[in-house]
């Protein structure tokens, strides 16, 4: 199923894209040619290749968490402009 100017008017109405002429014709010839490689594809035989979700393996996605001791914490506390019991008192942003 070829993609036509029309189909392309369309889409840009609905996305509210003010498209010219020029660029009507141009977006309709590379979709046109986006899905005649997408047919292209179809073709390939993949019955023996594995289903993947990404093209390089993820290992260690996660690093552990590293506690890092904190020793100036004295030291940004006379700066803040408030404290309650060792913590930043900020305020409330959410109802």
């Amino acid at each position: 199923m070829a993609v036509t100017v029309s189909d392309v008017k369309a889409v840009a109405a609905l996305a509210r894209l003010e498209l010219s002429e020029g660029e009507e014709e141009r977006l309709t010839g590379e979709l046109n040619r986006i899905l005649e490689y997408m047919e292209k594809l179809k073709e390939l035989n993949t019955e023996d290749v594995e289903p993947t979700s990404h093209v390089v393996p993820i290992t260690r996605a996660f690093r552990r968490d590293e506690v890092i001791p904190f020793e100036q914490r004295d030291a940004l506390a006379v700066s803040a402009p408030q404290l309650d019991q060792g913590y930043f008192r900020v305020p409330r942003i959410i109802d």
